[in-house]
């Protein structure tokens, strides 16, 4: 027997927020992200956007609380409209696999195209995959192959989670927010906001046209430095990649425990300053007395 309203169970669309499940007329037509930027709104502000705050403190700390004991991650960035047996998500999957095996967890924006593939990937390999998605006005949804997952209302949000538990940037083949995601890492790394933090372009194919703009152009202009340049590797080689990312590991280890026996051979001389003047005063306390 058909339903009168010719709804298929089990077919409409729905959005989850928490324990809280909204399907058909219930899901709205803006997203958080929209509500919150909105400037015609403003009158809205006052009544509003203090509970705003407290959500967007919530992600945070759901965030935080839920990645804090990741192991370490590369996050890998690429079309969500890629297709299963395009070559940049045979290039994913591939690469997902070879950081499962140099002992690094997946971190994608969780939905399809070229994130699923290197999700699966990862997760066949033995790998933890992790997927932070968004919420958009077309829902996405997760993909099959993440363990493990958070959905976000505030792309700001979600972004600072993508920097902090990572030791790395891949990206891949995609649009607008692939290009986001690059160039934001570029200028925390140029900044130093983040340190030894590899950034890794694979495509060659795809990306040679950007490379040589910024070459040709934005630096030949003085917009960057030449050494800017040297923030990106471009390559088509999993293995490249892989090394590069662990290479750069290994130099920031080396560095912080070069930075630690330094402090600690301060500290040792000026522990040793500080007897030398003690004993130089209990000594000129004996010729007085």
């Amino acid at each position: 027997m058909s339903e009168s309203n010719g709804r298929q169970p089990g077919r409409d669309p729905e959005r989850h927020r928490g324990a809280v499940t909204l399907r058909r007329g219930a899901i709205p037509t803006s997203t958080a992200d929209q509500r919150l930027l909105d400037s015609r709104s403003r009158g809205d502000w006052k009544t509003k956007d203090a509970w705003r705050a407290l959500r967007i403190l919530s992600e945070f700390v759901e965030g935080f609380d839920t990645l804090a004991d990741l192991p370490p991650a590369v996050s890998v960035f690429g079309s969500a409209r890629s297709k299963p047996e395009s070559p940049e998500c045979r290039l994913a999957e591939e690469l997902g696999a070879a950081l499962a095996r140099a002992g690094y967890a997946v971190i994608t924006g969780g939905g399809p195209g070229v994130m699923e593939a290197a999700n699966r990937g990862a997760s066949e390999a033995g790998g933890l995959s992790v997927g932070l998605g968004i919420e958009l006005p077309f829902e996405q949804g997760l993909n099959d192959w993440v363990d493990l997952a958070i959905d976000f209302r505030y792309f700001f949000a979600r972004k600072t989670m993508f920097v902090k538990y990572a030791q790395a940037f891949v990206v891949l083949p995609g649009g607008f927010g692939t290009m986001d995601e690059l160039f934001e890492a570029l200028t925390l790394v140029q900044t130093g906001k983040v340190t030894r933090f590899p950034v890794v372009l694979m495509g060659t194919a795809y990306w040679r046209g950007l490379i040589d703009w910024l070459r040709d152009t934005m630096a030949a202009e003085g917009k960057i430095g030449a050494v800017d340049l040297d923030l990106i590797c471009l390559t088509d080689d999993v293995a490249a990649a892989v090394r590069h990312i662990v290479e750069a590991e290994a130099a920031l280890s080396a560095e912080q425990e070069a930075v630690r026996e330094e402090a600690v051979a301060v500290a040792a001389a000026d522990q040793r300053a500080a007897r030398r003047a003690s004993d130089g005063r209990a000594a000129g306390d004996g010729r007085e007395g």
